[in-house]
């Protein structure tokens, strides 16, 4: 009996951990093209996104690939259902020119707890000097 009433224990426990509310991180788009730009101009995109579950959506950190790109992102909770974004900017300058990607990952509580969006472009060197 005392087996059973433990087993029963632990089922109810792990049908109400999964069933529990969380958030869910979902991208309009993950990739973008800067298409081609000289070094000297910087390049920003935004990334907007959606917390399609069922509870506050917290992003504790947005890192890339390289120092030449930077994330700057929501730093209050996203309730559900509502909208946030990532600000992703590219500086070449300085670096070989030429085709390029690079990664951003985001790092949340959401059930995806990490993301990765993209940015590639084709960096000319000056043309002007």
């Amino acid at each position: 009996m005392k087996k059973f009433l433990s087993l029963l224990l632990t089922l109810l426990t792990f049908t109400a951990i999964s069933a529990s509310a969380q958030a869910t991180l979902k991208f309009e788009k993950t990739t973008h093209d800067f298409g081609t730009f000289e070094e000297s101009q910087a390049q920003t995109v935004v990334f907007k996104f959606t917390n399609t579950g069922d509870s506050p959506l917290v992003i504790h950190q947005a890192f890339s690939s390289c120092g030449c790109t930077v994330a700057n992102y929501t730093k209050e909770p996203v309730r559900p259902g509502d909208s946030g974004e990532v600000r992703v900017t590219y500086n070449g300058r300085g670096k070989f020119p030429g085709k390029f990607k690079k990664s951003v990952t985001i790092r949340s509580n959401a059930t995806n707890n990490l993301a990765r969006i993209y940015i590639q472009g084709d960096m000319t060197a000056n043309t002007k000097k």
